[in-house]
């Protein structure tokens, strides 16, 4: 059997297994924090390990989100543990959403003609370091789909050690925000909470904000 062929039945598995997760209500419960907040105590025990389950399931099924279940580890386990557990299912997702992308997608992209040249430049040491910065950024932002950065960084050349690191050192600071933040989430009301969520991206965004400003000012 192909690469094609498998990458076909591949996304043919996940289409299903998205199909039966929405037909069997646990993507109603996902999407409720409250819901899934008391589903998850009454793991008991497995409580952690569903966590990073249910975190690297919704980023590899992207059209699941993935914010009320770090909100929820949060609420469950505090910002420490909810932390730990949600950083490790992003990585377990990101990992497997860029393989995914580099086994059956990025092979197929080799084949065209107009497509190459890119693929050779991306390669370069330094086109290496800009993609790792983009990928590393892009986890800083939670308004920014961590699920399609994922796929399509799996599309590009960038090494797979480059996008792992990049991935687990961005990832950590916005999931301490939203597991520390995740029972003020919950309990809170819809303006509140968007004014907190504005509050997470302009904290993780500062840093990068400061650097810009800084570089400019010494170039300038």
């Amino acid at each position: 059997m192909t690469k094609a062929a498998v990458g076909a039945v591949v996304v043919l598995a996940l289409a299903v297994l998205y199909w039966w997760l929405s037909q069997s209500g646990a993507l109603e419960t996902l999407g409720d924090e409250r819901a899934l907040q008391d589903q998850v105590r009454r793991f008991g025990f497995w409580g952690p390990l569903a966590i990073i389950v249910m975190i690297a399931g919704a980023i590899i099924l992207s059209p699941i989100p993935s914010g009320p279940i770090a909100l929820v580890a949060g609420a469950v386990y505090g910002p420490i543990l909810g932390t730990i557990y949600v950083v490790a299912g992003a990585e377990a997702g990101a990992i497997v959403a860029f393989s995914i992308a580099r086994i059956f997608g990025y092979e197929a992209m080799r084949h065209w003609s107009r497509v190459e040249p890119l693929l050779d430049l991306l390669r370069k040491d330094r086109s290496q370091n800009w993609l790792m910065a983009i990928v590393f950024a892009s986890r800083l932002v939670p308004f920014i789909s961590f699920d399609a950065i994922s796929y399509a960084a799996g599309l590009t050349p960038l090494a797979f050690w480059r996008f792992a690191v990049a991935t687990l050192v961005g990832v950590v600071p916005i999931s301490f925000l939203l597991t520390y933040f995740g029972k003020e989430f919950i309990t809170a009301d819809p303006t509140r909470m968007m004014i907190i969520a504005v509050a997470v991206g302009g904290i993780t965004l500062l840093p990068i904000a400061l650097k810009l400003l800084w570089e400019r000012y010494r170039d300038g």
